[in-house]
């Protein structure tokens, strides 16, 4: 099955930081930035960590915008792949600093800080960018503590079409643990 063809805002949005356009940054980093901070935020526990690996993620998209393929999947997923290759870089750094320092704790500690860490920056993701319908459906199950037929009633919607509805958001949301080894974001050529 061919790949479909990239957004027509993705195409335009590379081609204009190839050419050097400011503005194209502005209009990327205005997107996008909550996005990366996030992420990075997530990942690193850290707002100073997460405010510089926002910092590098821009400067390495403006320094660099030949690198996104658009034939590899959308630029925010690109942009996900960056941000969180970035920051589990600068995870492992700075515990493998702490680890030679203090001594304790082992390579294998590390390792697993670095998993979690990857899951639930996955897991937010994945939240943020489920369709809304089954996003609403989690929040009510999750946070207000509704079965499916208190959901359904929130929602409007019949009791089995509130259960799919959890059920589809908490399958997609049981991968965010499944592939947090490879330690990647969803598309952009690999899952995350």
């Amino acid at each position: 099955m061919a790949k479909e063809a990239p957004p027509r805002w993705d195409r335009t949005m590379q081609q204009r930081l190839a050419r050097g356009e400011a503005a194209a940054l502005g209009e990327l980093y205005d997107r996008f930035a909550s996005l990366v901070h996030g992420l990075a935020h997530r990942v690193l526990d850290d707002e100073g960590d997460a405010d510089r690996i926002t910092r590098e993620v821009f400067t390495h998209i403006w320094e660099n915008p030949e690198t996104f393929d658009p034939k590899q999947g959308p630029l925010r997923s690109w942009v996900a792949t960056l941000t969180h290759r970035l920051a589990v870089q600068r995870l492992r750094q700075t515990e493998a600093a702490a680890l030679a320092r203090d001594g304790s704790g082992t390579t294998e500690d590390l390792e697993r800080k670095v998993r979690r860490a990857s899951a639930a920056a996955r897991a937010d993701y994945i939240v943020t960018n489920m369709p809304a319908p089954l996003r609403a459906a989690l929040e009510l199950a999750y946070f207000q503590r509704r079965d499916y037929r208190q959901a359904a009633a929130d929602l409007g919607v019949t009791a089995d079409e509130a259960r799919r509805r959890l059920r589809l958001g908490l399958q997609l949301l049981s991968t965010a643990h499944d592939n947090s080894t490879s330690g990647a974001p969803p598309g952009h050529g690999r899952t995350w």
